[in-house]
């Protein structure tokens, strides 16, 4: 069992003007101390999730495990798994404070993507069935809300559908994977709309290739990681084509130790955080970057 992603809650609560930029050059904030399963290393860092206080929670793909990383810390924490790869396909509740095991909340479940709304429902992106349920308390089937309708590229479709988003309206937003695209699924649709990519897989403004984290903030403007592009974009509502607003292939890195690999490589964005030190997360093979 791989740690599945956990992406933001919701919308930042402020509007990111249009013109904003980010630093090209990145500081390490976690790992960054080659591959490895060490508390200081990651091995394939996917999703990431930024507490009130800071913290950073981080999935830990390869290692099996979730770690918390505090603010300046040069060590990290397992705050879950950690004991190897599992067997089965089920989603666990683990508690935050000292928990040694989690509880199974759903089971046989392919999860890839996961999310919660502000009414505590939990919306899971399942890749093997092309598309995306909403489970409430107690729930163990859920209720499809995306996709559902075999892999293809049709708007009532989804092939491989890998990050998710729900807006505080609950439209649902997915990085459809190997369509190229991020699809928008209002509350209710029986179809989405493309609100990026869409147009084959490729490098031009117009283009993603294999898209991976996205957020959105209230405004509507989306930014996704744009992973065999090595970029961040942002991609306003309504807009056929998107900005790079970070750009991996030139991407230098603020580093203290000689074994971290600065290539930006299969970024995954957290999302556009309001504070003034920490606006955007993005993470590669063995780190987490913080982009001022």
């Amino acid at each position: 069992m791989f740690p599945i992603v956990w992406t933001p809650l919701r919308g930042s609560p402020v509007d990111i003007p249009e013109n904003a930029r980010w630093e090209q050059h990145g500081i390490v904030v976690a790992g960054g101390y080659g591959e490895g399963n060490g508390t200081n290393q990651f091995k394939s860092p996917e999703g990431l999730f930024l507490d009130d206080e800071e913290n950073l929670w981080i999935a830990d793909e390869l290692n099996h495990r979730i770690m918390k990383w505090k603010v300046n810390a040069t060590t990290g924490q397992v705050v879950a798994g950690g004991n190897g790869r599992g067997n089965e396909l089920i989603m666990v509740r683990w508690p935050r404070q000292n928990g040694t095991s989690g509880t199974t909340i759903i089971s046989h479940v392919d999860c890839w993507g996961l999310t919660m709304d502000e009414s505590g429902f939990l919306y899971v992106s399942l890749s093997s069935e092309h598309a995306v349920r909403r489970y409430g308390r107690a729930d163990s089937e859920g209720t499809v809300v995306a996709g559902g309708n075999g892999k293809g590229s049709d708007l009532n479709q989804l092939n491989r559908p890998s990050y998710v988003f729900v807006d505080r309206d609950r439209s649902v937003y997915i990085t459809d994977l190997y369509n190229d695209r991020v699809m928008k699924w209002e509350k209710n649709a029986k179809s989405g709309l493309v609100v990026a990519g869409g147009h084959g897989s490729g490098s031009s403004l117009e283009q993603l290739h294999t898209p991976r984290g996205v957020v959105v903030d209230q405004s509507g403007t989306l930014y996704v990681a744009d992973d065999n592009n090595d970029r961040i974009m942002r991609w306003s509502e309504g807009a056929t084509q998107g900005s790079v607003v970070i750009d991996g292939s030139e991407q230098e890195i603020d580093v203290s130790s000689s074994n971290i690999d600065t290539d930006i490589g299969a970024a995954n964005i957290l999302g556009v955080i309001p504070a003034e030190k920490v606006p955007m997360f993005s993470t590669e093979h063995s780190s987490i970057v913080i982009h001022k």
